[in-house]
């Protein structure tokens, strides 16, 4: 059995991933840049339920954490592109195994079909070279 100091130093790493990808909307956001979702207007438009403020703020924080990146698209124009960084793209990998993860939780401990939508959403996942 690990000692508990052994487990306590784990969990601070754990915590700063929740941290930064724990809110109601950055999971939502990430997945979406992922699957080259890259304007703000189209983010607000595929992220059922956000407001344009809440998206605003989300993604600075993400810009913050280099998650994703934001450029001009070009240098006369207020029309920007969101992307994932590096660091942003090595997160894809995580958050495969946890869609796997919870499919399987789902089906085993809840008995209960994933929905349509998220079947849609989460085979893009999959397909998505970027996720993988």
């Amino acid at each position: 059995m690990a000692d508990y100091n052994d487990c306590q130093t784990k969990i601070g790493p754990i915590r700063d991933v929740l941290d930064m990808i724990g809110s109601k909307w950055k999971l939502d956001i990430l997945i979406a840049v992922g699957c080259n979702i890259h304007r703000f207007n189209e983010l607000e438009r595929r992220i059922d339920g956000i407001t344009p403020r809440m998206l605003s703020k989300e993604l600075k924080d993400l810009e913050l954490n280099r998650l994703v990146r934001r450029e001009k698209v070009s240098p006369d124009s207020n029309i920007v592109r969101y992307s994932l960084t590096e660091h942003g793209k090595s997160l894809q990998t995580v958050l495969s195994v946890m869609w796997h993860w919870g499919t399987d939780y789902r089906m085993k401990i809840m008995g209960k079909l994933i929905e349509p939508k998220e079947i849609e959403v989460n085979s893009q996942l999959a397909e998505n070279k970027n996720f993988k």
